[in-house]
């Protein structure tokens, strides 16, 4: 029997942009070692379009993305998360979710993309600059050897991500 991929639940609070960014990233590039879902505190319901754009464009799936709630995450049928990794951004004083479930927990705080007004053009390029970070900390989180990984010292490596400008 093989081992159970090591999960990792993206937060924000509306889960329509970077922690779906999150979610489709750490999917595509884990094959299978890691396993990513994404949630908000108080989901707005749907993903964000430039989110959804953003993401075909970058030539990401789009299967099963969905803005949803944690409580998906807390119940005796959810899934076990292994690390849970808020990503709102405390810097533009934004409220961070604390996620009520199990697992360690870190912080990769980006700015929201879908805060950004304007035409197509700036929006599409600031859901790009946000990809491409989402992109660096995933590369980052992969070269770990999480699976024989302490669980402190794997928390160490989570907030040091999260400290990177990119």
């Amino acid at each position: 029997m093989s081992p159970q991929p090591f999960t990792l639940l993206f937060l924000c609070t509306a889960n329509s942009a970077r922690s779906i960014l999150a979610e489709a990233v750490l999917n595509a590039a884990a094959a299978g070692r890691m396993r990513a879902f994404s949630a908000g505190s108080q989901p707005r319901g749907e993903v964000n379009p430039d989110a959804l754009r953003c993401l075909e464009r970058a030539g990401y799936a789009l299967d099963g993305l969905a803005s949803k709630s944690w409580d998906s995450f807390t119940g005796p049928d959810a899934p076990t998360i292994d690390a849970a990794i808020t990503l709102c951004d405390s810097a533009a004083a934004e409220s961070c979710p604390l996620f009520p479930g199990g697992g360690l927990r870190a912080h990769w705080g980006l700015p929201d993309p879908a805060a950004v007004a304007g035409d197509d053009a700036r929006r599409q390029a600031a859901f790009a600059d946000t990809l491409q970070r989402v992109r660096a900390r995933v590369d980052r989180l992969l070269a770990l050897p999480v699976e024989t990984m302490t669980a402190e010292s794997l928390k160490r490596e989570l907030v040091m991500i999260g400290r990177h400008t990119d």
